[in-house]
């Protein structure tokens, strides 16, 4: 069976505290449950920026530039049932700006200090990221 790959922008939401913003998926949705970087499917003809602007502002209320993003790296990634490839990006946020970020589609988030990331329970696709994250 060949599986369709789904291309996702995802963005390591970073404040000057040092935390992470996380988001729990809902329990419907592929890997519910999980906590997860916010983002979502790029749609076609938008840039992974794009796609990032429009995201963190319908999931997080959050209306930011591109200017504060920044290409992080990008994961291929097969489940059982479909394939996905993640163009993850560190995108900086004020102080103010983080103060403003909340789910705006009734989804739990939380800023996280780095430290405290490998707690929570993430899809294996996201592997890579907590890695990057956690080895500096």
């Amino acid at each position: 069976m060949s599986t369709r790959q789904i291309n996702v922008a995802v963005a390591v939401i970073e404040d000057a505290q040092q935390r992470i913003l996380i988001a729990k998926r809902p329990d419907d949705k592929h890997q519910g449950g999980l906590w997860e970087f916010p983002g979502g499917k790029i749609e076609a003809g938008e840039t992974t920026a794009a796609a990032l602007v429009r995201e963190l502002d319908e999931e997080l209320g959050l209306r930011l530039g591109s200017d504060c993003m920044s290409p992080l790296l990008e994961i291929c990634h097969d489940y059982s049932d479909k394939s996905v490839r993640l163009d993850v990006y560190r995108v900086l946020v004020t102080a103010a700006e983080a103060a403003t970020a909340h789910g705006a589609e009734g989804q739990p988030v939380r800023w996280v200090p780095l430290a405290e990331l490998a707690e929570f329970e993430f899809p294996a696709a996201n592997g890579p990221i907590l890695a990057a994250l956690i080895s500096g």
